[in-house]
């Protein structure tokens, strides 16, 4: 079945009808299962090469901590209003303590998370005059065994009652192994919610029963082999069949994203940002109101359309950033008048 591509502009939704679901946004519960992260950034100054090998010394000025991977979708979700529980594993060391405070602080549950026998997930950048000079990162991202599988399936059935949707948020650190992906989406398929998927190349056709899966173009390509067609979307029904999820959500950078149904329809969401300083943590910011949106009872394409509004406002921030429901609102007013 053949379907040709809309080049229209991204398709409207009346103020009134986002602002509705903004507001029921806030009464929703996700549950996101997956790799959560602490990022630590130590900037400062470079002004000579050290004495024992040629690399910059780096004068320490500035050391901030922020919340990342599957944390930073969870925060995102609670910067809407939402409640949230975050499945995830962290260490018994200082990282998972400091995890634990940031997502309390954040109003955020940390009653989900499975500690285990690895080190929290810790990504430190080394950062001077705005640039990244080094990442050091401390982790272990072999598969869980069954003993901590079974706890992390625990812990999402007792998050289950509370969700109106579930969100995998993969990184490829050992969380989302098989068993923990088929246990949760038949949960979440039992009590009829939604299933957000942000997938990596681990088990990257393991989510059948899907309602959203979002990978990037290259992380399709790569796992199908082939390349992506949009202007000519013939063959992903094909895709479809394999994957087993009801729509794609495919994020095009800065030409935007393309929302496909399984009969190979393709609706172009364009990207609304008016400025970009940093698009780290935008992917996360979509997820997160995708989830929320879908929850709250809006269709695929209106919960695309005002991810990406989210996202528009995300990327004029620096670093990882949240998105509130009133800043989402602006950006759709300033898009509408053209400003």
């Amino acid at each position: 079945m053949s379907h040709a591509l809309s080049t229209r502009p991204s398709p409207l939704i009346a103020r009134d009808r986002l602002a509705a679901l903004l507001s029921a946004a806030a009464g929703q519960h996700v549950c996101i299962v997956g790799d959560a992260m602490l990022d630590l950034y130590l900037r400062g100054d470079v002004d000579r090469i050290s004495p024992e090998a040629p690399v910059p010394v780096v004068r320490v000025r500035e050391r901030r901590q922020a919340l990342g991977g599957a944390a930073n979708v969870a925060q995102n979700v609670a910067a809407l209003g939402a409640g949230c529980d975050l499945v995830a594993v962290v260490g018994d060391d200082r990282a998972g303590e400091t995890l634990r405070g940031m997502l309390a602080d954040g109003g955020m549950h940390e009653r989900s998370l499975v500690t285990v026998a690895r080190p929290t997930t810790t990504k430190t950048r080394v950062m001077a005059r705005s640039q990244q000079l080094v990442r050091f990162d401390e982790e272990e991202d072999a598969d869980l065994g069954p003993d901590d599988v079974a706890r992390v399936l625990g812990a999402i059935e007792a998050a289950m009652p509370d969700a109106t949707a579930l969100v995998f948020e993969d990184y490829n650190k050992g969380v989302l192994v098989p068993a923990v992906i088929a246990g949760a989406v038949a949960m979440a398929r039992r009590k009829g919610i939604p299933i957000v998927v942000d997938p990596k190349y681990r088990n990257f056709f393991a989510y059948q029963g899907a309602t959203v899966f979002k990978p990037n173009r290259r992380e399709l390509e790569s796992a199908l082999g082939a390349a992506v067609d949009l202007e000519h979307p013939e063959a992903l029904p094909a895709t479809f069949a394999r994957l087993g999820v009801d729509y794609l959500l495919l994020t095009l950078g800065e030409r935007g994203m393309a929302l496909v149904d399984a009969e190979g329809a393709v609706h172009r969401v364009p990207t609304t940002a008016r400025e970009v300083y940093d698009v780290v943590g935008a992917g996360d910011t979509v997820t997160a109101y995708l989830a929320a949106m879908l929850g709250a009872g809006a269709s695929a394409l209106e919960a695309a359309i005002i991810a990406n509004y989210a996202a528009g406002v995300e990327v004029g921030k620096l670093g990882a950033a949240t998105v509130s429901a009133d800043e989402v609102l602006a950006a759709y007013d300033a898009h509408e008048s053209g400003v």
